[in-house]
């Protein structure tokens, strides 16, 4: 059943018999709705945060005036299953194939935008929206959604090379002009209509313009380099490249909150900020490691929210839908039951620190990131965080986690690329093994020195065989390099965290542990590029 909405000029009072708190829910005006998400960025890496390499203005003034927290985590350290988590409220493990990197959208996954949208929302996005992920594309695709989960598309004004007003300052950066595009957006609203917009970045997904960072006035004695990489110079100047990325989303990201302050928006406008999963090096994404799916959130509400707080409770991805949805006064008619809860109460409270004590634990995960292994197979996860600790149980430890370290070269002839993906002359190609790593600087620095033992400590952690279970303290080892699991001084803990996450790996009927058919997963379709990799000793 559908709300009454009574519209007022630009208000608008809605009486709903019960919303996702249960509750009677009267909204005297419905927010506008915006959120902001950049593609790969850690949670270190704002100003806000004390990071001295990157300048984030339209982060820290959505930080500042509103709330910070500290302890967000994404649905999945790759892009596809999180942003999925967070317009469903469901881990990725229920969303079937729609939980899955670059696999279709099932039309039964209704996003939240729809809800909005049918509610009086205008609605869109520019840039990436829920991606990647197969859309209909024909009558044939039935069971598929047609429009992206994130709403309508605003993309069409693009930078063009040579133009004069292509302002853009590093070589990795898409084409699209958010700003330009959320203007359009805005001007396609009717008077007093209430919006919901998704400003999905590119960046700074990879690939990144080499040094771009020598022309954009950075530093490499700025760098703090995260504890699982080598404090090396190719690997600052790569985390600098990593910076006029994040950069570029910020500045379009002030550009659109001046925009909104400008026409008297802003106060009325829910403002959220994070990042889909973390940085795109090695250990980090596609790891359910702290830097793999630890990410910066800001949220600003100024006509509801108290501003100015610092906020340690514990947020997942999946707390997104019922949280917007309650705000805006809407029940999730029509969406299937979420796993999140609503952070409401948090955000008008007026604490700092913890505000929510009942709320200890938040659950993350990931099964195929990329076509990476034999078979097309992913290097299933499952992981729990506490305010302490990070639990992660390794489904498959026989697998390779960063992907499989040999590939074909010829398929026909069955002719292999040299391992570790390293040629003749010592080159790494990155493209020939352990592909859930994108390719950089970085990771061919770290694969070509493998046998320095300087540097063999940072090449294990990032691609070696791990064991089942995986136990990091990580309020003290934020870089995941000490694993404490079968240690006696940490088995209670071990133990509630294992007893923790199966429970709700059950609860919530993850495939891998309730079944029926516990690889479900490795059977879906990839609508991407498939690599192809020798059959591994185990699987013989």
């Amino acid at each position: 059943m559908k709300p009454a909405i009574l519209l007022t000029g630009m208000a608008a009072i809605m009486v709903l018999p019960g919303c996702s708190s249960g509750k009677e829910t009267r909204v005297e005006k419905q927010p506008n709705i915006l959120i902001a998400i950049s593609d790969d960025q850690s949670f270190e890496h704002t100003s806000f945060a004390g990071c001295k390499f990157v300048k984030t203005p339209g982060f820290d003034r959505i930080a500042r005036s509103g709330i910070y927290f500290t302890r967000c985590y994404a649905g999945s350290p790759g892009s596809a299953p999180s942003r999925g988590t967070l317009v469903t409220g469901r881990y990725h493990w229920q969303n079937e194939q729609s939980g899955q990197h670059a696999s279709s959208w099932m039309k039964k996954y209704v996003p939240f935008v729809d809800l909005l949208r049918d509610n009086g929302y205008h609605t869109g996005y520019t840039g990436k929206g829920v991606a990647p992920f197969q859309y209909a594309r024909s009558k044939e695709d039935s069971l598929w959604r047609k429009e992206n989960a994130a709403g309508q598309a605003y993309n069409d004004i693009k930078y063009k090379k040579g133009d004069p007003s292509d302002e853009r300052n590093a070589g990795g950066i898409g084409s699209v002009n958010y700003y330009a595009n959320f203007k359009i957006f805005m001007q396609k609203r009717k008077p007093g209509q209430p919006f919901y917009f998704w400003y999905g970045a590119n960046e700074p997904h990879r690939g990144y313009e080499k040094d771009s960072w020598k022309r954009n006035g950075k530093s490499l004695s700025d760098v703090k380099v995260p504890p699982f990489l080598p404090d090396v110079e190719e690997v600052r100047g790569d985390i600098l490249d990593y910076a006029v990325e994040i950069e570029w989303f910020d500045l379009h990201l002030t550009r659109i909150l001046n925009y909104l302050d400008s026409i008297g928006e802003l106060n009325n406008t829910i403002v959220i900020v994070t990042g889909d999963n973390g940085m795109s090096f090695p250990a980090a994404k596609a790891n359910c490691f702290e830097y793999g799916v630890h990410v910066p959130l800001a949220i600003s509400y100024p006509d509801r929210f108290p501003g100015g707080r610092i906020v340690d409770d514990l947020v997942s991805f999946a707390d997104f839908a019922p949280t917007i949805l309650e705000i805006a006064g809407i029940r999730p008619d029509g969406m299937l039951p979420m796993s999140g809860k609503s952070i409401v109460g948090i955000l008008e409270s007026k604490k700092s620190g913890i505000v929510d004590t009942s709320k200890k634990y938040v659950f993350t995960g990931r099964e195929r990131h990329s076509s990476s292994r034999w078979n097309n197979l992913g290097y299933p996860q499952r992981a729990v965080i506490s305010r302490e600790y990070l639990f992660i149980w390794n489904a498959k430890p026989e697998r390779w986690p960063a992907g499989d370290p040999q590939s074909i070269k010829d398929i026909k002839t069955n002719a292999l690329n040299p391992m570790y993906g390293i040629d003749e002359k010592g080159k790494h190609h990155s493209e020939w093994a352990f592909t859930d790593i994108d390719a950089s600087p970085s990771k061919s620095f770290i694969v070509e020195n493998h046998s320095n033992e300087k540097y063999k400590f940072f090449f294990d952690l990032a691609v070696a065989k791990r064991p089942e279970y995986e136990l990091y303290r990580i309020s003290e080892d934020s870089g995941c390099l000490h694993n404490l699991s079968g240690q006696p001084a940490f088995s209670e803990v071990e133990k509630e965290l294992k007893t923790v996450l199966f429970e709700e790996l059950k609860k919530s009927e993850d495939p891998r542990v309730v079944g029926p058919d516990k690889e479900i997963f490795d059977s879906y379709l990839r609508y991407s590029p498939i690599r192809e990799f020798p059959e591994p000793d185990w699987a013989k």
